[in-house]
């Protein structure tokens, strides 16, 4: 894939964290931003294979959640929740000064789109869901609760490599020595004294529990009808279960879909089963959105936190 140069930047969250994204800048003449928001351990990392591919045609924003990544950790591990990242990367599109971006979350990442869709519509141009529906499989939530905020001596990159491989060797079944490698880098930094960590903050574990199962997402799932929407999944995904798949099409008719078949949770999305379906998607999606569309979904937002809040879910 094409290298493309990218450009750290930094923005402050509503809570006053100083947060890090990754702009890749993409042709001048770039049709629409789009905004990539990784899962619950992950950083910008995660998309530099992506975001060079499609920062050929794109502006591409790389986010880092609060505790990943070059951002500030929260001083208050109760803030590690999916409204206050989705507030967050609010956030994020005001300091830009965008008028709308898509959307591309994987995991956890995919959640706060959700949230996003359904209380800031108008801000949206299109969803890409990687790997993550509005039913959490409770398999998936068990085994990354047996990893989540635990971590062990790592003194080289290719103990952090075997780490990793220890993880996700059944998610990623083809990959070789050099892939192992290359994830290592995208979750670990080495620290001053030469040692190694995971490279978020381990208290994201202590919320995890309560702030993933107890949600119900389908509203905010539902709530992209008139929102251009892709999920991908994972052929092995233990998060995203196919009958929680096939549901999501059978209540968004127009919900796009595509399968990564080697792959578990989550594609790393530079299989070529997901470019070939995110470049499709983002080919069909306007640069803009008119305004009768803007005023349309805004009061469309209004009634729906509404009904969430008659239905005591905010």
């Amino acid at each position: 894939m094409t290298e493309a140069p990218f450009t750290s930047r930094f923005y402050t969250s509503p809570d006053g964290l100083k947060l890090h994204y990754r702009d890749y800048s993409g042709p001048a003449n770039a049709p629409l931003t789009v905004l990539c928001i990784p899962g619950l351990t992950r950083n910008a990392r995660d998309f530099e294979a992506l975001a060079p591919h499609l920062a050929t045609r794109y502006r591409v924003l790389c986010a880092e959640l609060r505790g990943r990544g070059l951002s500030e950790y929260a001083k208050d591990p109760s803030t590690y929740v999916p409204p206050v990242y989705a507030r967050d990367i609010a956030a994020l599109i005001k300091s830009t000064g965008l008028a709308q971006v898509a959307l591309i979350g994987t995991s956890l990442g995919g959640i706060i789109s959700m949230i996003l869709a359904g209380v800031m519509p108008a801000k949206l141009l299109g969803v890409v869901l990687n790997d993550i529906g509005p039913e959490i499989d409770p398999a998936g939530l068990a085994r990354i609760a047996g990893y989540l905020g635990k971590t062990k001596p790592i003194t080289t990159w290719d103990e952090a490599a075997a780490a990793v491989q220890m993880l996700d060797g059944t998610i990623y079944p083809g990959y070789q020595q050099a892939d192992w490698l290359k994830m290592a880098r995208r979750r670990f930094v080495q620290n001053p004294d030469g040692s190694f960590r995971p490279d978020y903050d381990l208290n994201i574990s202590k919320p995890f529990a309560g702030s993933t199962a107890a949600v119900d997402l389908w509203p905010f799932f539902l709530s992209m009808k008139r929102i251009p929407v892709l999920a991908i999944r994972g052929g092995t995904s233990d998060l995203l279960n196919p009958a929680v798949f096939a549901r999501m099409k059978q209540e968004l008719p127009h919900l796009r879909q595509a399968t990564v078949p080697p792959h578990g949770h989550a594609p790393y999305l530079d299989e070529p089963e997901a470019l070939e379906a995110i470049d499709s998607f983002l080919a069909t999606l306007p640069p803009r959105l008119g305004p009768l569309t803007v005023l349309s979904r805004t009061i469309g937002s209004f009634l729906f936190l509404a009904r969430l809040k008659i239905s005591g879910i905010i």
